[in-house]
């Protein structure tokens, strides 16, 4: 079993410890936002996973990757507990990259890979988009 530790550092604000052994500060106070709070973090979460993926399997593909950027934005609900419902992920692909090549790494990342994915989209609308823009 893996093991996370936060611990509280006043008002809102909050140490954790990955399992890995990594520091991220926490601030769930919106009004003094030291921090990412953590709804956020599962936003960066969900950038970082299907980023991983999408490396990856170009690589695997032999795709000339230059830069890649996730763009991951969403809604949540009105009532608590206040989740994503609505997300939307946007890949910026710089590079000579196939079209087909990138759309099936978005296929595999939504479908199989991406565990943050899986669990977002038990309670959040999952929108995927691509741009391809020229290599530097």
């Amino acid at each position: 079993m893996e093991t996370a530790s936060v611990k509280w550092i006043g008002g809102e604000k909050f140490a954790a410890t990955s399992p890995s052994g990594h520091m991220v500060a926490f601030d769930s106070d919106r009004e003094s936002n030291t921090a990412a709070g953590p709804m956020e973090m599962l936003l960066m979460a969900l950038g970082a996973c299907t980023a991983t993926d999408i490396v990856i399997i170009l690589k695997k593909k032999r795709q000339k990757l230059d830069g890649l950027e996730v763009i991951c934005s969403g809604e949540r609900a009105e009532e608590p507990p206040r989740v994503w419902v609505k997300l939307d992920v946007l890949f910026r692909v710089r590079g000579t990259v196939d079209e087909g090549a990138l759309k099936h790494a978005i296929e595999l990342t939504r479908d199989k890979y991406c565990s943050v994915a899986a669990m977002l989209k038990q309670t959040a609308k999952i929108t995927w988009r691509h741009e391809i823009l020229p290599g530097s």
